[in-house]
């Protein structure tokens, strides 16, 4: 077994998995373009604060939590999922650029919402024809192979901020207009390109949002997902972190494209070792390394103790992003594969608007070491409780 999943080569992929690589490259080339950029853009605009910005982050999450619930339970009932999909992207292909346009917070707030609510469309049934379209032996790997092709895109949008931004150093909310060039290019590319997989099992006669399929090990794993996204906030903080430790804001781009590179690169290995060791164990190793990453964040005092914890914590990240969703291919029954993923994206994204506000009222009200070590603390717990979760080496839906 060991042996033939190390003759599987990223050609053996199936073509769906390698076009919604492809989709969410585009995809996060243009919102990396603005991300990296928004907290302090935010805070110029009248009334922005860090609170604010855990109140933007932590409810659009949670909006897109709930429809990741619901459309990834839908699309198992519905026998079909692409619909799901170019849906998805393309609410957020128009209404990403409209943050160029933004005057207010709250113009900000309406603009994420509507992004996230395109997520929520997307994500589980996106996640669920990955998994239908792969055989079991190298669903790390294909998870694994999306998340590099996502995070590579998420490099290259602040790496285009960057260049831009050199060249047109006043034109902030231009070049956010511009990100509706490659959201449109991912709609294209999923209209002509994507197909859908003919469900294996009868599709369920009833669409209800129910954990009844599952057994208590794939309801434990929810509530150890729940607890480490709690301390999990957004990934602005850490970047305002950057900037109060002394990167120039000029610099943030650049960081963030570092970061996500790191991210990319080490996410193709992770899901080949997904594939080799299990999910269990990549997990339970990337979250208690991602606790002792938040503590590093807030004890830093310079800015190149910054960048290379930035670097480190891609790394860390890499270790669970293929492995949590091949987590779900073990626990879930295969006909409920996008029911399954939408709990595992609810989970997450419930947790989302908690743990973005009170790290935002932490940071403003007590310094980054409460924040920090807020999420610090939760990621331990959640690692533990993984310990209580069997899960054998086999790869397949039968678990």
């Amino acid at each position: 077994m060991n042996e033939g999943l190390k003759q599987v080569s990223f050609a053996k992929l199936p073509a769906n998995v390698k076009l919604l690589g492809a989709a969410s490259l585009l995809n996060d080339i243009a919102s990396e373009m603005i991300f990296p950029l928004m907290p302090m853009f935010l805070l110029g605009l009248p009334g922005g604060s860090k609170t604010y910005l855990g109140l933007i982050e932590g409810v659009a999450d949670s909006v897109a939590s709930l429809l990741k619930l619901w459309s990834g339970a839908w699309s198992d009932r519905a026998g079909w999922r692409k619909g799901f999909v170019v849906f998805g992207y393309g609410v957020t292909a128009l209404v990403r650029p409209l943050s160029g346009v933004a005057r207010l917070p709250w113009h900000l707030f309406a603009v994420r919402i509507s992004d996230r609510i395109g997520k929520g469309v997307r994500t589980s049934p996106r996640d669920a024809l990955i998994a239908d379209s792969t055989d079991p032996a190298i669903r790390g790997r294909a998870f694994g192979f999306h998340q590099a092709m996502d995070h590579l895109g998420a490099a290259v949008g602040p790496l285009l901020a960057t260049l831009f931004l050199l060249f047109w150093p006043n034109h902030v909310r231009t070049l956010f207009l511009l990100t509706i060039i490659p959201g449109l290019a991912v709609v294209a590319l999923l209209v002509f390109g994507l197909k859908d997989v003919p469900a294996k099992q009868p599709p369920p006669e009833h669409l209800k949002l129910t954990l009844k399929p599952f057994g208590w090990k794939f309801r434990l794993y929810l509530v150890a997902l729940f607890t480490f996204t709690l301390g999990n906030s957004s990934d602005a903080f850490l970047l305002l972190r950057a900037q109060e430790r002394g990167v120039p804001q000029a610099y943030l781009p650049l960081l963030w494209c570092a970061f996500h590179i790191v991210k990319s690169a080490s996410n193709l290995l992770a899901g080949k070792a997904t594939d080799w060791l299990g999910p269990k164990p990549m997990l339970i190793a990337g979250w208690a390394l991602f606790s002792a990453i938040y503590l590093a964040f807030a004890l830093a005092v310079t800015g190149w103790q910054v960048w290379l914890i930035f670097l480190t914590y891609g790394f860390v990240y890499s270790l669970t992003e293929p492995a949590s969703k091949a987590m779900v291919t073990r626990l879930g029954p295969s006909e409920r594969k996008g029911l399954a993923f939408g709990w595992f994206n609810f989970a997450i994204g419930v947790a989302a608007l908690p743990a973005s506000l009170v790290c935002g009222w932490l940071y403003q009200n007590f310094g980054a070491l409460a924040a920090f070590g807020w999420g610090a603390i939760l990621a331990a717990i959640a690692a533990l409780l993984l310990l209580f979760i069997p899960v054998t080496k086999r790869s397949g839906d039968e678990l």
